[in-house]
């Protein structure tokens, strides 16, 4: 069975003028057809993040999504150009 939403190993860091920031690490998530994820953590835990990166909003510089997949009905959308990105934001994705 094919998931509505599968992420796989997702990490995202932040580079600032004094370290590396890991925002997200690795994270792993799957949510099928009809299902709903709350994502519950302190400020700071990547929530807002792991959105943006859904999204392929997180703003490069500073940040980037340095390894891991986004699957959304089977498509990987790390490998999706920003004008197809465009056609899923909104309609299909939001936040």
């Amino acid at each position: 069975m094919e998931h509505l939403l599968e992420i796989k190993n997702l990490s995202v860091r932040f580079q600032t003028m004094d370290a590396d920031v890991h925002a997200v690490n690795g994270i792993d998530l799957t949510i099928d057809a009809g299902e709903t994820l709350g994502l519950v953590g302190e400020t700071g835990a990547g929530k807002t993040t792991t959105a943006l990166g859904i999204m392929g909003l997180v703003p490069d510089p500073p940040g980037e999504i340095v390894k891991g997949s986004i699957l959304f009905e089977g498509e990987d959308l790390l490998k999706l150009s920003e004008k197809q990105m465009r056609r899923i934001r909104g309609g299909k994705i939001s936040m």
